[in-house]
């Protein structure tokens, strides 16, 4: 193998500058040319490639976002334009490819693979949603930049003694709502994952609350659950507290990645270029209780991801 390729896909995760710049270092370390694919799949199609050195990836590591730039693209998934990207591939002289993304980005690396281009997956979601892997990349920034924002609406809440219900990314997963209600002591939590009543598992919380002397709130939920607003109003009108919502965001998703982000995007972009040199393809890099390890792509995206029951019982047997 002489030349290979990296480039990023789907939604943006703090950690994936890091990520690219072990990439593109390891691979010029071990004597290979680094390319660098701008614009995710759609770059494929597009050719918009160039030769990436030591230099590229320079004063990076601080840096939030993607230097690759991602963005989806349909015609990936059309046999035209997937023939497309085959061909702008071999047309570079590329032997592999280094994908940083989620789910639907390794589904795109594993259509790659069928296509017969050796391909490599590094989780980079701020969900923390992949069941191969106990941590993808972006999610411990996302938690400290949300965490961030929390405590100070927690200020204005108690001077006005409002109710601030606090709307986070996970369309599918809860795992960022859940850590930020333990780590802000929010008053109740609301995931995709567990059923909810908004009397029984709100507003009594609230009355609870109330009896023991506090006068603000904070109920984190997660956007995949649905209507933060609506939710909002039941408060309100059950409880006679004034209710606001808080939508954070893209917010979570960028900013300077955690040393936490920038250690482990590191390792696992090391461990992507490896499997390659390897002769390996069709792999996703995980960590497994902090050992970074491999899985074969089918195999990672048919597993499922569940909640942290233990933490969950951590955050109901410490709330009000």
């Amino acid at each position: 193998m002489k030349k290979i390729a990296v480039l990023t896909s789907g939604g943006d995760a703090p950690g994936m500058n890091a990520a690219i710049r072990a990439v593109v270092r390891t691979a010029l370390h071990n004597g290979l040319e680094v390319m660098g694919v701008y614009d995710g799949f759609k770059g494929l199609i597009k050719n918009t490639m160039y030769e990436m050195n030591y230099r590229s990836v320079s004063d990076c590591l601080n840096k939030g976002g993607t230097i690759l730039k991602t963005a989806r693209s349909k015609e990936f998934m059309t046999p035209e334009g997937l023939q497309k990207a085959v061909d702008n591939i071999k047309a570079n002289g590329i032997e592999g490819l280094v994908v940083l993304g989620g789910d639907g980005s390794f589904r795109g690396a594993s259509t790659l693979c069928e296509a017969g281009i050796p391909t490599i997956g590094v989780p980079c979601t701020i969900d923390n949603d992949i069941a191969c892997t106990d941590y993808t990349i972006g999610f411990d920034t996302a938690l400290n930049t949300a965490c961030e924002c929390i405590d100070k609406l927690k200020d204005t809440c108690s001077s006005h003694h409002r109710c601030s219900v606090v709307e986070v990314m996970g369309r599918h997963a809860g795992h960022i709502a859940l850590t930020l209600s333990v780590a802000n002591g929010a008053e109740a939590v609301l995931v995709p994952e567990k059923s909810f009543d908004v009397k029984e598992d709100i507003v009594d919380c609230i009355n609870e609350s109330l009896k023991k002397g506090k006068s603000h709130f904070v109920i984190i939920v997660a956007e995949g659950i649905g209507n933060s607003e609506k939710i909002a109003v039941q408060i309100e009108t059950l409880t006679d507290i004034e209710t606001r919502v808080a939508i954070l965001g893209h917010l979570q998703r960028g900013g300077s990645p955690t040393v936490t982000d920038r250690v482990t995007a590191s390792r696992m972009g090391v461990e992507a270029v490896e499997l390659l040199l390897r002769g390996e393809s069709n792999r996703v890099v995980a960590m497994k209780d902090n050992k970074i390890v491999n899985y074969d792509i089918s195999e990672a995206l048919s597993m499922k991801k569940s909640i942290d029951e233990e933490l969950y019982n951590v955050f109901e047997d410490i709330t009000y």
